[in-house]
């Protein structure tokens, strides 16, 4: 399907479906440096382990990214605007920096997403009517399951820096309807894969905030009507854009990074407003300057650059999980809960087929992996040890020890604000800055620093994270003290926090969790 964009200059849209199942080749210059993280954005969740239909999470699937119609999500009031993506919207709305290099920059935008496809299994009565059935097996011994799968969308659009400058150019970024029909082997009966139509819109619009920099802003709305208000999640998911995301590119023009800004675009940056989603910068892996040729704007909190880790071996559709977890897990199914996930969807039975034809070499290298080395060097032996063990040292107590911040003694049981220091690797500070927190322990590390341990109020699971011993941490400069009369109390839970390592950056060998490597 193509479709003329407004806007003065006009562009051209085209919306993409994948016919044999194969993932999109986001290519096109710099896109194709982050085509591999864009495929693993777009397919996080589309079927979870143990990729079997009876399984209770794959009946609700699609968590991140999910543009349903707006009547739907504002049954009962507005959405509130965040960067998280793991929020139910209408919208996704991406801003950015972008620094031109020479004349006649223009910007390209591909918006991608996921289109819920119901496939139904149809089987052929003795009348010669067809007739819907959960399963059925043909006589070569397969077996077909209804379920939900999803058909990839792509929009492309394009427009001169010129026209952006002088208003909003828009353009459609919807899928229509359809439905496909599939004979089964043997008149067995048939299987019927339906598609309802999503109805959506890109608009982008720019302008100037410094010399040579502008602020672009890519905005994709569902703008389709739900048939029902109150309808269940799974029948509104029906004309609903699911795993959306955004890459931003261009000829002429470079991208600012907004987790680690160059100097003097700090004020630009902190401008930026982006909800239910959050642009990093894309390339090359060894360019880790703040500013790159293409942006990612994912529901998924990533770092700028980030990578698929060289050493796994494909999708698991579960890019936070660990590849060799995952992959042992789906190793000791059954035979029959692996013919089940077969019958589930394409997807899982390539996952099998992968698994079970996994070399040992291959298998090997998802148990870690050492990106460099450095040299170790001598210092002035520390006053305190380098591990601590609530009541081995009198030194050391760390559930109630204290730190002084602002003239307060700090320490487990103190309330607090939180004021993240931002240090160019943690995105998701922004979540956390300005929320109140309760101090669960003072942390010595073995460099002599100091970081406390919180918990956050307004997390629901705050109770649960203390009872296992999982903190954020913070320097003590990263927290303002709201008990400043009274001294500080106990720290939550009877028995003593449990040693966790702490927030700054991780270092540079450590072990391949999931798809995505995780550089800094």
């Amino acid at each position: 399907m193509t479709a003329t964009g407004g806007g003065s200059g006009g562009a051209c849209a085209t919306v993409g479906e994948e016919a044999d199942g194969a993932s999109y080749d986001v290519s096109g210059g710099a896109f194709a440096q982050v085509s591999a993280v864009a495929d693993a954005v777009l397919y996080e969740g589309y079927l979870l382990y143990p990729y079997r239909r009876s399984s209770a999470k794959n009946r609700v699937r699609w968590q991140f990214g999910v543009l349903l119609p707006r009547d739907w999500v504002e049954a009962d009031g507005p959405v509130t605007p965040g960067i998280a993506g793991s929020a139910d919207s209408w919208y996704q709305q991406t801003e950015c920096l972008v620094r031109v290099r020479r004349p006649g920059a223009v910007l390209r935008v591909r918006v991608r997403y996921l289109q819920m496809q119901h496939k139904q299994v149809q089987a052929l009565g003795a009348d010669g009517r067809h007739r819907p059935v959960e399963s059925l097996r043909t006589d070569d011994g397969t077996t077909c399951l209804t379920f939900d799968e999803a058909v990839p969308r792509e929009v492309a659009v394009e427009w001169p820096l010129a026209d952006l400058l002088r208003g909003e150019c828009s353009a459609g970024a919807g899928a229509p309807a359809g439905e496909e029909t599939e004979p089964l082997p043997g008149r067995a009966g048939r299987v019927v894969r339906r598609r309802e139509e999503v109805r959506a819109r890109t608009a982008v619009v720019a302008e100037r905030v410094a010399e040579d920099v502008y602020r672009l802003r890519v905005r994709t709305e569902n703008t389709g009507c739900a048939p029902e208000v109150r309808a269940a999640r799974g029948d509104a998911l029906r004309s609903a854009l699911l795993a959306a995301h955004t890459l931003v590119g261009g000829a002429g023009v470079e991208f600012v990074s907004l987790i680690d800004p160059p100097d003097g675009l700090a004020d630009q940056v902190r401008g930026c407003r982006n909800e239910f989603t959050f642009p990093v910068l894309g390339g090359a892996a060894q360019d880790t300057g703040p500013i790159g040729p293409v942006v990612l704007s994912a529901p998924i909190i990533l770092p700028d650059r980030p990578q698929v880790a060289p050493e796994s071996p494909g999708d698991l559709h579960d890019a936070a999980e660990i590849d060799e977890i995952l992959t042992l897990r789906t190793m000791l199914l059954t035979d029959e809960e692996k013919a089940e996930a077969r019958a589930t969807d394409p997807r899982a039975a390539q996952i099998l087929d992968r698994v079970d034809s996994m070399p040992p070499e291959v298998f090997a290298r998802l148990h870690g992996a050492i990106r460099s080395l450095n040299p170790a060097t001598a210092g002035a032996p520390s006053e305190r040890p380098s591990w601590w063990q609530q009541d081995a040292d009198d030194g050391l107590s760390p559930a109630t020890d204290t730190v002084p911040v602002d003239g307060v003694p700090v320490g487990g049981g103190s309330r607090v604000r939180l004021r993240p220091r931002g240090r160019g690797a943690d995105a998701q500070d922004m979540f956390l800055d300005g929320r109140t927190a309760q101090v669960a322990a003072v942390f010595h590390d073995v460099d002599g620093s100091v970081h406390l341990a919180v918990t956050v109020d307004d997390d629901p699971a705050a109770e649960l994270h203390g009872w296992y011993g999982r903190f954020h941490y913070f320097r003590p400069d990263e927290l303002e003290p709201l008990d400043r009369a009274d001294p500080p109390g106990p720290a939550g839970p009877s028995h003593p926090p449990r040693p966790q390592s702490p927030r700054p950056q991780r270092p540079a060998d450590r072990p391949v969790e999931g798809r995505f490597d995780g550089r800094p």
